[in-house]
């Protein structure tokens, strides 16, 4: 956060009125100048004296925005740091929002003139606020600002903070949509990790409730490519997609009905379904820019881990070899790859021809999957408290049997 020294004995604000103003009117000749310099310094005076800060900023920014292109971006950022600190002055937190979006409006009209200052100057008005919900408010148009002016790097090493974000910001559904949805989109577009965009992307889809359509219906296009980047991803195997009502519109609708389904196969069924799908939809997976060899590796990890996990803890090679339609010295090979991918824990018992699986990853963690979470629980409770009496029962027994050994007969 940028602090304010006073360098002379006129009032920082008033001097960057009066540098703003005479940049701005050095063009209409001395006489000219000085009279609207004058005029300027004065209706500042008055806004100061009647602690009209809204007013004040206001006609600090209709001169700081005419010099932007003549100024230094030291004199800007100066002048920028004068007026954001003017939130500091009014005691109603409304006045310091109004303040604070008039400002942020100001910085962001022109998005590709010196953008990253133009950020610079909106992350200090950020540090400056202490209301949350201004602070939201300015941090949207960074966001904004920084996409439109092609300057996303600097914005993206703020989406780590972000839980610290939501905790602090308490933000209502909408804003939360509006959040959720511009940082997937940045995250996607300055190619940074395809995980991030897509979990921020499920963020903002989680943000619907199916008791109202039209709405849900707001979030198809979203859906669609939530689906879309889930199916793609190479490195992704477990998603709640499918509980999601932005997600169950698209099972019905004429045109996204086979992304719905292409979903379903990836989550809750095997190779051998996708392959139908494939032979009647061939051209709808290119059209999606889905390479067909690539869902196929896909899916065969899925159906080993499905195998995995229906089983007894043992799954032998002719099984795998079937279920993922290949040939049977490419069965541990695939077994390894699931164990790369931490999709498994297992042992290749070769001798037997079997795989020994102790730990499969779920592809969906419904209801069902914490039932039986809570019924595994339940049991190793159970357990824990046998072997703890087990030990108490044990403990009681010795000491009785070391008290009649420490007798003596007198």
């Amino acid at each position: 956060m940028t602090t304010v020294v006073p360098t002379s004995e006129e009032d920082p604000s008033l001097a960057v009125v009066r540098f703003t103003a005479e940049l701005s009117w050095a063009d209409a000749g001395p006489e000219v100048a000085e009279g609207q310099v004058n005029r300027l310094c004065l209706e500042a005076q008055e806004c100061m004296i009647q602690n009209r800060w809204l007013d004040l900023a206001s006609l600090m920014l209709t001169s700081a925005d005419v010099i932007f292109s003549k100024a230094s971006e030291k004199d800007l950022e100066c002048a920028y740091t004068v007026i954001c600190n003017l939130v500091n002055k009014p005691e109603s937190l409304d006045q310091v929002h109004e303040m604070a979006e008039l400002i942020a409006t100001k910085v962001t009209q022109q998005p590709n003139d010196k953008p990253v200052l133009r950020l610079k100057i909106l992350f200090n008005l950020y540090n400056l606020l202490k209301n949350p919900y201004s602070q939201f408010f300015v941090y949207m148009k960074a966001l904004n600002l920084a996409v439109s002016g092609k300057v996303t790097e600097y914005v993206v090493p703020s989406f780590r903070k972000m839980d610290n974000f939501l905790r602090e910001w308490n933000l209502g559904v909408k804003d939360q949509r509006d959040l959720f949805l511009t940082v997937a989109n940045i995250l996607k577009d300055s190619k940074s990790s395809a995980k991030d965009s897509f979990n921020f992307l499920v963020k903002y889809l989680e943000t619907f409730s199916g008791g109202d359509a039209l709405t849900v219906a707001e979030a198809k296009e979203e859906a669609v490519h939530a689906v879309i980047e889930f199916v793609k991803a190479p490195d992704m195997f477990q998603s709640d997609l499918l509980d999601m009502p932005a997600i169950a519109q698209l099972e019905k609708d004429a045109k996204y009905a086979l992304v719905y389904q292409l979903l379903k196969i990836f989550l809750t069924q095997r190779l051998d379904a996708y392959l139908d799908f494939h032979s009647s939809n061939s051209n709808f997976l290119e059209s999606y820019g889905l390479v067909h060899e690539d869902c196929v590796a896909k899916m065969r990890l899925i159906s080993l881990v499905d195998l995995g996990n229906s089983g007894s803890g043992q799954v032998p090679y002719s099984l795998i070899k079937d279920t993922l339609q290949i040939e049977e010295n490419e069965v541990e090979p695939w077994v390894v790859k699931a164990i790369t991918a931490k999709l498994m824990d297992c042992r290749i018992d070769q001798i037997n021809q079997v795989v020994l699986v102790s730990r499969c990853t779920e592809r969906v963690f419904g209801n069902h999957e914490w039932e039986s979470l809570r019924s595994k629980l339940v049991t190793w409770r159970g357990n824990i408290a046998n072997v703890i009496s087990t030990i108490q029962a044990n403990k009681i027994t010795d000491d009785g049997t070391q008290a009649v050994q420490g007798m003596t007969i007198r």
